[in-house]
């Protein structure tokens, strides 16, 4: 569990997120109280559930982000999922408690990986001897019986096969091995084509067919001809995968989920309200099936049960029609804390653009770099570039930031297209090139509305 403060933890996310200071502040001080409930004691410990938040703000001003670096920031497993995505329990469509499995998979990849890269040194040790076993094969032990003393065994590996071996390792160690080729024994699993048609989920029932089957069906061992090289690397990666104790990643993963797990549910204002005609799966039973996994509820996943109680979920939502009372009462109690994020303007999108991290222009002078070009762009033609996007957002649908990502690649769509051909290798974007490429996008609004 991280120990950053929560000044610390929005000056992190400062560095990629322009803007949105309430959201920032509202997330810093979750993560800080996860790292006050370690330190409290262990008998109140259990008491202290997350304040889960709900963010407002119409698309593109940064709700997403601000939960994905979050996650990166902390180290905490991270999940994001679209809430339309469910439907009621017994109707056909993924249940909520999907999200949970999910975000377990995900987290257990992650430490298996971190745990074969950590036993990485050892693997290579042990596929070294089995690669000098198949390019030298060791002489068989032989035995010989004698009348005086029938333990005698004479064994048929010299100080020169020794030598050899010796020599062989420097040679593979070296490289100069690479392009022989090994025969090796390579295991595949056929698996069988079998689809399974349910309206529960398989995991609900405690079953998972793909490793049943995988157990039921023999191992097979087909004989290949690889190189040396590629004969390595499949060693390597068997020996690691041998060397992992899966059984501590997976009792790691689960403790991990459970403590510092984070699940941003996108989309919550689809759920809301319903429309009065047939019956409403997507909605209103959604909201009613997400009420025990967020207040805290014991899942089934095929790695054993994980209890939510303290995995902080964060709902995100535009908002433009309803309004977060129209959610359920119960649900709206689960999210404590709301916070409205601000629609960008002219000056963040110039922030945006030159600020972060990530910046935009970055992005594209670093693409642009592999051809051998150097893009400058001006002051001037950034500022223009930030009012148009403002403009058509004003004009059309507000997007937020993604607006400068549709004018971004008009403005730059002749110079990206030429760019392997440009003899001219150095490249000014000022004020006068936006408003010419981009005069027909502000001036025809029906044009804007259909470029985005």
């Amino acid at each position: 569990m991280s120990d950053l403060k929560p000044s610390e933890i929005v000056k992190e996310l400062d560095k990629y997120i322009i803007g949105q200071d309430k959201a920032k502040r509202s997330v810093a001080i979750a993560l800080r109280n996860r790292w006050r409930r370690q330190q409290v004691p262990e008998e109140l410990k259990d008491e202290i559930a997350p304040k889960n938040i709900i963010l407002i703000g119409p698309t593109g001003v940064g709700k997403t982000e601000i939960s994905r670096r979050l996650s990166k920031l902390t180290d905490s497993p991270f999940t994001k999922v679209e809430a339309s995505k469910f439907t009621e329990v017994g109707y056909v469509g993924r249940d909520v408690e999907s999200m949970v499995r999910d975000l377990l998979e995900l987290t257990v990849n992650t430490l298996k990986v971190r745990e074969q890269e950590s036993v990485q040194e050892k693997a290579v040790q042990i596929s070294e001897e089995r690669m000098l076993d198949l390019l030298l094969p060791e002489p068989k032990v032989q035995q010989q019986e004698s009348l005086d003393d029938p333990h005698i065994e004479i064994v048929g590996k010299s100080e020169k096969t020794s030598s050899t071996r010796e020599k062989l390792r420097g040679m593979l160690r070296d490289g100069k091995l690479d392009d022989r080729y090994v025969d090796l024994d390579v295991s595949e699993r056929n698996m069988p084509m079998i689809e399974i048609f349910s309206n529960v989920g398989m995991e609900e029932m405690g079953i998972n067919f793909k490793d049943m089957f995988s157990n039921i069906m023999p191992k097979n061992t087909k004989r290949r001809k690889v190189k040396v090289s590629e004969a390595m690397d499949i060693l390597i990666q068997e020996e690691a995968q041998n060397l992992v104790d899966m059984d501590k990643v997976i009792s790691q993963a689960i403790e991990k989920v459970e403590q510092s797990g984070i699940i941003f549910l996108d989309e919550i204002d689809k759920i809301a309200g319903g429309n009065g005609h047939g019956p409403d799966v997507s909605r209103e039973g959604v909201q009613r099936d997400l009420l025990p996994i967020v207040e805290g509820s014991t899942v089934t996943t095929k790695y054993g049960p994980v209890k939510t109680d303290h995995i902080l979920f964060i709902a995100s939502g535009a908002f433009h029609t309803i309004k977060p009372s129209d959610l359920i009462p119960e649900l709206q109690g689960r999210f404590p804390i709301r916070v409205e994020l601000d629609s960008l303007g002219k000056e963040e999108f110039v922030r945006i653009l030159t600020e972060p991290k990530n910046a935009l222009l970055l992005q594209y002078k670093e693409l642009l770099k592999t051809e051998g070009i150097e893009t400058t762009f001006k002051d001037d033609s950034i500022t223009k570039i930030a009012g148009i996007a403002e403009e058509v957002n004003n004009l059309t649908e507000n997007i937020g930031a993604r607006r400068l990502h549709t004018l971004m690649e008009c403005l730059l769509e002749d110079i990206l297209f030429e760019a392997p051909d440009m003899t001219e290798k150095q490249v000014v974007i000022d004020g006068k090139y936006v408003d010419d490429k981009l005069k027909d996008i502000k001036s025809n609004e029906d044009l804007s509305r259909y470029i985005l």
